[in-house]
């Protein structure tokens, strides 16, 4: 495909832009510069340059490049998402990433701007919706459905025919349960288990442990 063989624009240069420019060097693609705000352009960033803050992206034309979402995805902060609007509403795509140390079954179906860290693992009949990340050793079974701006932080585990609506946050170390749903906007703490369906914009937190006593020496 000519999407491809376009070179790249990453945008941010915080921690989960330092992972993705990591994979993206492993597959040698052709990237032009860092955006961002927050660095001098003409700064070295991991051996690329920072070509200046947003409007940097303006002086490459839409059907020429691709954009790499850069900014990272936490519950309640909006800017990833809204800068994918906003480009997009200037004619912009963005690129998928797919980790090389990834293992991903061939009938997996992926929307534009998808993010696969290191160690993923996905089964078939899986989709995943349109700027979702994937972290870090995350694994999903078989039939599961994630939908559009999701993020699965590191080290979760969803079991088979999951379904997961849009702008679902599941935090690290999470695991969700065969054949569960879980509603738009809602936020899985980390570590929580889910046995049950979870409604849309609620968040759900496994009760810590109460200290039952103290231990002497």
């Amino acid at each position: 495909m000519r999407e491809e063989l376009l070179p790249l624009l990453i945008l941010g240069a915080g921690g989960h832009a330092k992972v993705l420019l990591e994979a993206l060097l492993r597959e040698q693609h052709k990237i032009l510069g860092v955006v961002t705000p927050d660095l001098d352009s003409g700064t070295d960033y991991f051996g690329v340059t920072v070509l200046g803050s947003d409007e940097a992206v303006f002086e490459y034309d839409p059907q020429e490049v691709l954009l790499i979402n850069g900014i990272g995805s936490l519950p309640g902060k909006q800017r990833r998402w809204d800068l994918s609007v906003s480009m997009r509403q200037r004619g912009y795509q963005f690129g998928s990433i797919i980790h090389p140390n990834s293992s991903i079954a061939t009938d997996v179906l992926f929307a534009e701007g998808v993010q696969l860290m290191a160690g993923t693992i996905i089964q078939p009949g899986c989709s995943i919706g349109r700027d979702s990340i994937i972290n870090t050793g995350t694994q999903i079974d078989h039939d599961t459905i994630i939908g559009d701006q999701c993020h699965m932080a590191p080290g979760v585990t969803i079991s088979g025919e999951v379904q997961i609506g849009n702008s679902v946050h599941i935090g690290t170390g999470a695991k969700v349960i065969q054949g569960i749903t879980i509603g738009e906007g809602s936020v899985i703490a980390a570590g929580t288990t889910v046995y049950k369906d979870v409604p849309s914009g609620v968040m759900v937190r496994q009760q810590v442990s109460t200290v039952i006593k103290e231990l002497k020496d």
